[in-house]
């Protein structure tokens, strides 16, 4: 599923390929990210909103193919394809996104140090990967990023909140902000079909140094990555550089 990083490539490069277009006559005034939710912005307040699920794709002026589910017309001319092979991903027109934006915590981007102690301190029994995967307490991560950072700070991904010491905390909320903005310069990871508005991979695949490493060496120590499973999700984590 596309996350943070790959849904904030996608929305840039619309905002300039979409602002100032009209569709169905109402001028797109931006386009804004909140989670991994794309939003469309009109003149008139209006709003069409993407969730691209696990395959959904957004292509400027692209060739249509069997997946595509729909295809947006611009008043100029061009268009937005809406491709998705499983079909889990949504689009719809809102007059309002409130109600779509209030259900998420905050940004991690903008979250601030003191917020984020404050937000674990509310969950001290959570399992740390499964908490910064929860779009309720932090918005954006996902499998992917969840792994990297965990690695970056040096703990494991199934710690309980309260096992972890304030030097690790820091670390943690260090990597989020770092390795958000490393994986978003590299216009994101594309490990299955996630593709940019110009169907062009995401180039932060060759830094992941342990999602979907299962078996190989770790690029640091050189033990073997391993993976389990943690309410229901993967985790990949080196037992040796990640503390138990």
């Amino acid at each position: 599923m596309p996350e943070l990083p790959e849904v904030e490539t996608i929305r840039r490069q619309l905002a300039v390929k979409l602002r100032g277009k009209k569709l169905q006559g109402k001028e797109i005034v931006d386009v804004r990210r909140r989670a991994k939710v794309l939003m469309i912005e009109f003149e008139d307040g209006s709003s069409l909103v993407f969730h691209l699920k696990l395959t959904g794709q957004l292509i400027f002026n692209g060739q249509p193919s069997k997946y595509t589910r729909k295809v947006f017309n611009f008043d100029d001319g061009t268009f937005l394809i809406f491709n998705d092979v499983r079909k889990f991903g949504w689009w719809k027109r809102v007059k309002d996104t409130k109600k779509i934006e209030e259900k998420f915590g905050p940004e991690p981007l903008t979250l601030d140090f003191k917020t984020f102690k404050e937000l674990l301190a509310k969950r001290t029994n959570s399992k740390i990967k499964p908490l910064l995967m929860n779009q309720q307490f932090i918005a954006g991560l996902g499998n992917i990023y969840s792994d990297e950072i965990l690695f970056e700070a040096g703990v494991r991904p199934i710690r309980i909140v309260k096992t972890l010491s304030s030097q690790e905390i820091k670390k943690i909320f260090q990597n989020i902000g770092k390795i958000l903005k490393a994986a978003i310069e590299h216009q994101g990871s594309s490990v299955e079909y996630y593709v940019d508005v110009y169907g062009q991979k995401g180039g932060y695949v060759k830094y992941h140094k342990v999602y979907r490493r299962e078996g190989e060496k770790c690029f640091r120590c050189g033990t073997e990555i391993k993976r389990i499973k943690i309410s229901g999700r993967s985790a990949h984590f080196c037992p040796n550089c990640q503390i138990c």
